[in-house]
């Protein structure tokens, strides 16, 4: 006689909330960190095009290049932080300790658990680490096979 099946009881609610945010927040960092490395150098491009001289390049138009990009770029990582604390709180991962200089430290040979505990990387570090090199290899692939050349 076959075993009937067990019933399966549906997730808690919670729990499915619970899921969708870290979906949610993994998404927006992953979507901030591809913007500094592509939206923000394309913003401030884009803005310092309207600020262009006659036929030439003006200083407005550099200096607007730069400040536009300064401002995005800190606004991002700023961003960054505050993404990457939502989700360290969400899954309840340990807040990192102040690191205390070497040789500021005690000779007793007291352990740093709550480092220890942090030394694996995270889905916001992981996140990052992706993206710096997706970025990277994209650029070489751009300057090595699309780029024109200068000969």
């Amino acid at each position: 006689m076959p075993a009937e099946p067990v019933p399966q009881t549906p997730a808690h609610p919670a729990a499915e909330r619970h899921i969708v945010k870290r979906v949610l927040l993994a998404a927006a960092i992953a979507l901030a960190s591809v913007n500094i490395w592509t939206g923000a150098p394309l913003l401030a491009v884009w803005v310092g095009s309207h600020f262009h001289g006659e036929k030439t390049l003006s200083m407005t138009a550099l200096f607007m290049v730069v400040v536009v990009l300064a401002v995005t770029e800190i606004a991002l990582v700023f961003l960054l932080s505050r993404l990457s604390g939502a989700y360290d709180e969400l899954t309840d991962r340990p807040q990192a300790m102040r690191r205390t200089s070497p040789w500021l430290r005690s000779m007793r040979g007291e352990r740093e658990t709550l480092e220890e505990k942090r030394k694996n990387l995270g889905a916001v570090e992981r996140i990052l680490v992706v993206s710096v090199v997706l970025a990277v290899i994209a650029f070489e692939v751009w300057f090595f096979f699309f780029s024109p050349s200068p000969i």
